[in-house]
């Protein structure tokens, strides 16, 4: 009995030095929610490890109603056994507030299988506004499955993340899938760009992955995985905006919709559905029609690129599949789908 007693509080010692060691630099992207005002804040923690069990790291956020309101912050804090203890410690930057922001500690608690930090705040009282307490929920970018594949063999790549979105080039451009896994046979080694789309804000990071290609490669290439009929998967093209209760694209929209029509050029057979959205303001049937109308702004863009109008069809859903809480600008969107 000794010696199991014995074995058992070793291997208890040996994880709890993999926790502790376990490192948690790198930037986490998620949201803040303040339980009594109910209010959200996009938020993007960076962290470095300085010496030992300390951290230090910078948080941006943005308020969820007004992303033009946004707040930088300097944080220290150290490892605990189970996550890590963060202090606020200066202010490095805000733009357009006009109250004062929250400040305090924040307990994380990390979760290695989802790359998921789930924090709780404690903060100071301050003279005037409600800071009691609030949750944070922050997920950061990981390669879970192997990093080296052989050529021209169908594999499965996997991600930690939320909500998350492949690319192919680091400009996000060139969308490759949705989700955390891409199954792909690769040819030489790629590197793949990766977002989530999990309360993005200005700062959103980029995280390249690399997957090697080793081995000889195969002398048939091999097949395709099977593919459910019609299935495709939307992208939402997140610069491609609109001014509010009108189909006038935001300025932002052009780059995206030239990229959009020079694929739509380099690949004749492919077609698109236009999907239009709206903001949860103003009453359902006109957002409806709306949202019908910015699908068709988008169609007539790409007909003055000279797509051809059988290529495209379009549909409004109105205001009923918001990205984000309402109001927000992100609600007021496109999302393109390849027809079958």
């Amino acid at each position: 009995m000794k010696t199991a007693a014995m074995y058992s509080l070793l291997w208890v010692l040996l994880l709890g030095g993999r926790l502790q060691a376990q490192d948690l630099s790198g930037a986490w992207q998620g949201v803040e929610i303040h339980l009594p005002l109910q209010g959200y804040w996009p938020a993007l923690l960076t962290l470095q490890t300085d010496t030992g069990s300390t951290m230090t790291g910078v948080l941006f956020q943005e308020v969820g109603d007004h992303p033009d309101a946004t707040g930088t912050f300097a944080m220290r804090g150290t490892r605990t056994r189970t996550g890590m203890q963060l202090d606020y410690t200066k202010i490095l930057a805000e733009n357009h507030m006009s109250a004062s922001w929250c400040l305090g500690t924040i307990t994380f608690s990390y979760d290695a299988a989802q790359e998921k930090l789930t924090g709780r705040s404690r903060f100071k009282p301050v003279p005037a506004g409600n800071c009691s307490t609030s949750t944070f929920e922050l997920f950061r970018v990981r390669l879970k499955s192997a990093s080296a594949v052989a050529p021209g063999v169908w594999s499965t790549v996997r991600v930690s993340g939320r909500e998350v979105r492949w690319f192919a080039d680091p400009a996000l451009l060139k969308p490759l899938a949705t989700g955390n896994s891409y199954h792909v046979a690769l040819r030489q080694t790629t590197i793949f760009y990766i977002v989530q789309n999990f309360y993005p804000n200005a700062h959103r990071p980029v995280t390249p992955i690399t997957i090697s290609v080793k081995g000889p490669l195969r002398p048939k290439a091999a097949a395709k995985p099977p593919r459910v009929a019609g299935h495709t998967v939307p992208m939402v093209l997140p610069t491609v905006l609109f001014k509010v209760g009108t189909s006038e694209l935001m300025p932002t929209a052009a780059p995206a919709l030239d990229q959009l029509a020079a694929e739509l050029k380099a690949r004749p057979a492919l077609r698109l559905r236009i999907a239009g959205y709206t903001d949860k303001v103003g009453e359902p049937d006109k957002n409806q029609a709306l949202s019908e109308q910015r699908a068709e702004a988008v169609k007539t863009c790409l007909l003055k690129a000279g797509i051809a109008p059988e290529r495209l069809r379009t549909i409004g859903y109105g205001d009923s599949r918001p990205l984000y809480h309402s109001p927000d600008a992100r609600n007021r969107r496109v999302e393109v789908e390849e027809l079958q």
